[in-house]
């Protein structure tokens, strides 16, 4: 553990102290070592916890959430070059700081076996983003973006707090393993199901389930590229879980919390799916899409069987990979033209033939095509759903049905049509991007040849 988290941390002085030339290329470079030392985590393992310290401990819900959040540390520095580059290098500094500084809390976030650190790093993952957000945006509205993530992540973690505090109180324990073993059930009454409605409504506004996610158009539209690549690959994953861990910690959900949170999260899934076929805004776009594939996520968490929990932690990785390229894929596009409105970016494709090769991979991936990890995340989590209840299958089919066709929406909007008259010059694509776009599609490709690294389950 702490192997990883040392070298996370060494990071700083080297953005810090490292010659203005050399910055990006050793922090990335440092940052690409910590990724690749980080892998090892995926080995499988008959134990339960893996690398088991006081208050740390790896299993495979974690280990490739922990591993991917290693990923995207280097990806969000290579991304971030071009629009820092006129910025001074104090300025420079600050923002990479920012970024490294995410990182441990993360890190310490999805390997804690103890609620209260679990907490206390899942809200201390707010003050970088935030800062990224207000600092760095484009708009002056990232300052309200900033507030609605600020509140909404607040007002729901009050009551986990409230609800972490009254556990210990009823258990005397916060460790996950020991909760496992010394676990009587609550008993069937009001306290109980406020008790389980605190400890789920915070992750629920994390995820974001629909109804709760006002937030996140709003603070992915507004937040750099960087911002936006934490906030849909990393930070939404922590709502999913939290979920999944809450779930198997207070044993089977009564009825009156399953189906409103089951209806609302495959709802919503319909729901942002379609606001998705009527979107004028690239990021927007590609936000709401994302409240969509977590809605999945949540329903399939929420039924707590095996086969929807493997569906659920695979679609969160390659929901990982995938959004986070089409926000990379949209930032290139808005270093060159200046707008993220659709109309005033189309018809690209002739312009940048390779980027449009990159565009059609990640929406492929996006709309789950075969042979893509979303495909069999997808599935497996429709199968589940569909084992516990054979009408979910109306409102899924429908959401994958709408999620086709945004995707396509979004390729042929962004790759054909009239050029319009103001683009009158591009820049031409270069290799930073085309690495970047490498390294977020290669990893979803290979995972199919070995998908059990990523299900969730003991191997």
């Amino acid at each position: 553990m702490l192997k990883i988290i040392i070298p996370t941390i060494m990071l700083l002085p080297t953005a810090l102290l490292s010659p203005p030339k050399n910055l990006w290329t050793n922090t990335t470079m440092h940052s690409f070592l910590i990724a690749a030392i980080s892998l090892q985590w995926l080995l499988p393992s008959h134990y339960p916890h893996k690398n088991l310290t006081l208050w740390t401990g790896i299993d495979q819900i974690s280990s490739p959430l922990l591993v991917l959040s290693c990923w995207l540390l280097p990806l969000m520095m290579l991304a971030s070059q071009n629009h820092l580059q006129h910025e001074p290098p104090a300025r420079k500094r600050i923002f990479i700081t920012t970024l490294i500084l995410v990182q441990p809390f993360i890190i310490l976030a999805f390997s804690t076996t103890e609620l209260m650190l679990f907490y206390i790093s899942f809200e201390a993952t707010l003050i970088p983003t935030l800062i990224l957000i207000t600092r760095w945006g484009n708009q002056p509205e990232r300052l309200s973006a900033g507030i609605y993530l600020l509140f909404y992540t607040l007002a729901s973690s009050l009551p986990l707090l409230v609800a972490i505090l009254h556990l210990h109180t009823l258990t005397g324990s916060l460790h996950l393993t020991t909760l496992k073993l010394t676990y009587s059930p609550l008993p069937h009454s009001w306290s109980t199901l406020l008790l389980n409605l605190a400890l789920l409504t915070a992750f629920m506004v994390k995820a974001p389930l629909y109804g709760l996610h006002l937030w996140l158009p709003k603070a992915h539209v507004e937040a750099p590229i960087a911002g936006s690549m934490l906030l849909a690959a990393l930070l939404l994953k922590l709502g999913g879980y939290g979920i999944m861990r809450i779930t198997l910690l207070t044993g089977p959900l009564s009825i009156d919390l399953h189906y409103p949170f089951l209806t609302l999260a495959l709802w919503g899934a319909f729901m942002t799916s379609s606001i998705c076929l009527r979107q004028t805004d690239l990021k927007s776009l590609i936000a709401y899409s994302s409240v969509s594939h977590m809605g999945l996520v949540i329903a399939a968490s929420t039924i707590q069987t095996h086969w929807s929990f493997t569906g659920a932690m695979v679609l969160m990785i390659s929901h990982g990979l995938t959004s986070s390229m089409l926000f990379c894929l949209a930032n290139t596009n808005y270093e060159r033209t200046h707008s993220r409105i659709l109309l005033l970016t189309r018809g690209l494709q002739p312009l940048l033939p390779l980027m449009a090769t990159w565009w059609l991979l990640a929406n492929l991936t996006n709309m789950a095509l075969p042979p893509t990890t979303n495909l069999m995340a997808e599935l497996t989590i429709m199968t589940a759903l569909f084992n516990w209840s054979p009408f979910t299958i109306i409102l899924t089919g429908i959401a994958t049905l709408l999620t086709a066709s945004y995707t396509l929406f979004m390729l042929l909007m962004t790759q054909r049509g009239p050029l319009p008259t103001h683009i009158t010059s591009v820049q031409n694509s270069n290799t930073r991007e085309h690495l970047l776009m490498t390294l977020h599609i290669a990893p979803a490709l290979l995972l199919i040849m070995k998908p059990e690294l990523i299900s969730g389950t003991p191997l």
